[in-house]
């Protein structure tokens, strides 16, 4: 078998609990464990097909070389032709072959894939210290508004230009919120009581921002933020919270479906919530 031979893994390994996990912490090192466990590839195997010298792979699976660079990932994921729903999760955009990444691709609406909020910190708060229009879809809104290192706050806090904000957030007495405190492992109370805390908090922010505060009352799903003409879109499952899901940074195209979609769900939401501010 030639060293520069492509490695075949099955796609039920790409979807194992495992390299999911080893794709949402972008652990390089297990990434490439599973691909020598699910395909057979050997370190010099490995070196030939992602371009990093052997040594340095050797450091990757031992643990003593962390890999953070992002064209570096890009390399792993194409040498290891990685599926686009495994691109996805680690934080990648869709590849260029395959009906599904032509597809996307051809739309580009999609610029980015973050594996979860934390990794698309920096890149919101550069885009939101120059927005003039801030929208947010989320429940409660604590690590997004609320907080004092919260997603936004900092940046809404120092702008020097007033920004318009509207924000929709989860009915506290509402069923649908009680479910998902539920799903989530808390007490309908305290949930809604970090609504009502978010709220009061998120009110202060009427002296630096032009406010609108809405109160919905159906079953969170999607966690949005738009910035401008950018969105950033995340979802709520019973699996995990909004900032633990992976994070799609959207711009509006012609032919895009997603963007356009999104931003009608905001506003239908709004126009059928309470304003409260």
């Amino acid at each position: 078998m030639s060293a520069f031979e492509p490695v075949t893994i099955p796609d039920w390994a790409w979807r194992s609990a495992p390299a999911q996990t080893a794709l949402r912490k972008r652990d390089a090192s297990g990434i490439l464990r599973v691909a020598q466990q699910y395909g057979g590839a050997s370190q010099h195997r490995l070196s030939n097909l992602v371009g990093i010298q052997q040594g340095r792979i050797s450091e990757i699976l031992k643990g003593t070389r962390q890999v953070t660079a992002f064209d570096v990932f890009e390399r792993i994921a194409d040498g290891l032709r990685m599926p686009d729903h495994a691109r996805a999760a680690l934080g990648l955009a869709p590849s260029q072959e395959g009906g599904t990444g032509e597809a996307l691709a051809g739309l580009g609406e999609i610029v980015r894939i973050f594996p979860d909020q934390a990794a698309a910190t920096a890149d919101i708060r550069h885009m939101a210290a120059a927005a003039n229009h801030i929208d947010v879809l989320a429940v409660r809104g604590l690590g997004v508004l609320a907080l004092k290192d919260s997603l936004l706050r900092g940046s809404l806090m120092t702008t020097e230009h007033r920004a318009a904000l509207r924000v929709l957030l989860a009915r506290p007495d509402a069923e649908a919120t009680a479910k998902r405190a539920v799903e989530i492992g808390e007490s309908p109370e305290s949930f809604a009581s970090g609504i009502r805390h978010s709220i009061s908090r998120v009110r202060e922010l009427a002296d630096v921002v032009d406010l609108e505060i809405y109160l919905y009352d159906r079953l969170p799903v999607w966690r949005l933020v738009g910035l401008d003409d950018t969105l950033y879109a995340a979802t709520f499952a019973d699996r995990w919270e909004g900032h633990e899901s992976p994070t799609y940074k959207l711009v509006s195209t012609p032919g895009g479906a997603l963007y356009s979609g999104f931003r009608r769900t905001f506003e239908d939401l709004r126009q059928r919530a309470e304003r409260v501010v």
